[in-house]
């Protein structure tokens, strides 16, 4: 099946044309929301997109999309690729790191009182196109713990951090991401069905959190919960072996995610 191109984020970031005429009216500068816009419409795609799939979305007119673009190409944020689409260029990736770099300082003090109150390490994610990417990370106090190296890539279908951010997206978002990432198997436990994983996400919508249940990685845990914003697409989690992250320390460690995942929001909304 042919992966649905959806573009929710970058819809509600440009909205029709009418929307952008009343940002401009209240203070925005009209072009730059127009491009900034049709960069996280690509992002929301997996880094491609044509020029038809963003007309549909911005309700603007082709010369228009066109007229930024070539701007985006010539100055190095956007590629045009054989396929006669545009996908996100080199220059970005050198300002998305610098901006991983200040996300993960802001959340290492709250990593730190995570691993003091559980023991177990700690990790904070974000959504990247497809995959989920590691951005800090503290190690817990065992001899036996678990390290996840700051920067690494993993599936958004089996991680908690992952199913946290997907069940915040809207379905046919998230439905999109998953058809795109393929939703590989890592062991046994790995869920690779969409209509188990979106089952699954209805699960996590409940009851506020994700779990990772050997996923990913044989006997290992994870309970992970998203930060409670629309910008970041972030998740904070605490993994350990699965012997030791039992349903009593996963009970004790959601509070606490959830009052370390409003202070990291807060934060990264007031810079």
């Amino acid at each position: 099946m042919k992966p649905q191109k959806v573009i929710p984020a970058a819809k509600q970031a440009l909205g029709p044309a009418e929307g952008l005429d009343q940002g401009a009216r209240s203070g925005h500068v009209q072009s730059l929301s127009r491009t900034f816009a049709l960069l996280e419409a690509m992002a929301d795609v997996g880094g491609v997109a044509s020029l038809s799939d963003l007309r549909v979305v911005s309700g603007l007119p082709l010369p228009t999309i066109h007229r930024l673009l070539q701007t985006l190409v010539a100055l190095g944020y956007v590629r045009q690729v054989p396929s006669r689409g545009y996908a996100l260029g080199p220059r970005l990736a050198r300002l998305g790191e610098s901006a991983t770099r200040l996300v993960g300082r802001w959340a290492v003090p709250h990593l730190r009182e995570l691993v003091e109150r559980v023991g177990e390490s700690t990790n904070l994610a974000v959504l990247d196109a497809d995959h989920v990417l590691y951005v800090a990370q503290e190690p817990g106090r065992h001899s036996m713990r678990m390290f996840t190296e700051v920067g690494r890539r993993a599936g958004v279908h089996c991680t908690a951090v992952g199913k946290a951010m997907l069940a915040r997206l809207p379905e046919d978002e998230a439905v999109a991401i998953l058809r795109r990432s393929g939703m590989p198997a890592h062991t046994v436990n790995t869920i690779t069905a969409l209509p188990e994983m979106l089952a699954e996400l209805q699960r996590v919508r409940r009851q506020g959190y994700a779990l990772d249940n050997g996923e990913q990685e044989d006997a290992v845990r994870c309970v992970a919960v998203a930060l409670p914003d629309e910008v970041s697409r972030a998740a904070i989690s605490i993994s350990g072996p699965a012997g030791r992250l039992d349903d009593g320390v996963v009970r004790k460690a959601v509070p606490l995610l959830r009052t370390a995942a409003v202070q990291v929001a807060k934060e990264w909304e007031s810079v």
